[in-house]
């Protein structure tokens, strides 16, 4: 399985030492150099992701020269973009995004999404973690990741916590 990733999945899981999972979850994990990019960038601009690295089994590709006119129309950021129209290139099977904004845009274009949360329900079920509760109380405390405390108990039952 091939899959593109917008920046926040990756530096999310680096921050609590489980990117990992995205290797052993998904065959090949594509990024476009600008997400590379915006992960040097905050990993020197905010405290909380200092000192992390990007992978080095994660491969960075030239993002296409245009993006479709909903991705310029819906005025996500760079990275966003860039993941979006290098997914649509590549025809991967995924793209990892968190950003509500640009998993929308991603639907309109019919991308499979699946964000940070989705991963560890994935990883969870594959076994290659016991708990998405501890995960999901790290994030929020390490990461400042938030999700909704609806999403927080809906995802809890489907990891069957």
């Amino acid at each position: 399985m091939i899959v593109v990733a917008d920046t926040s999945v990756i530096l999310n899981l680096c921050r609590v030492q489980h990117e990992h999972l995205l290797q052993q979850l998904f065959k090949r994990v594509l990024i476009p150099a600008e997400v590379a990019g915006e992960f040097a960038r905050l990993t020197k601009i905010q405290k909380r992701f200092s000192g992390l690295a990007l992978p080095d089994w994660i491969e960075i590709l030239a993002a296409p020269e245009s993006f479709p006119a909903e991705v310029i129309q819906a005025q996500l950021d760079i990275g966003e973009s860039a993941a979006i129209a290098l997914c649509l290139k590549q025809k991967a099977d995924v793209l990892l995004i968190d950003e509500l904004s640009g998993r929308e845009v991603a639907a309109k274009l019919g991308l499979r999404t699946v964000g940070i949360v989705g991963v560890l329900v994935d990883a969870k079920n594959e076994k290659l973690i016991s708990s998405v509760k501890i995960l999901l109380e790290r994030l929020e405390s390490e990461s400042n990741f938030w999700i909704s405390s609806d999403l927080h108990q809906r995802v809890l039952q489907l990891a069957g916590e």
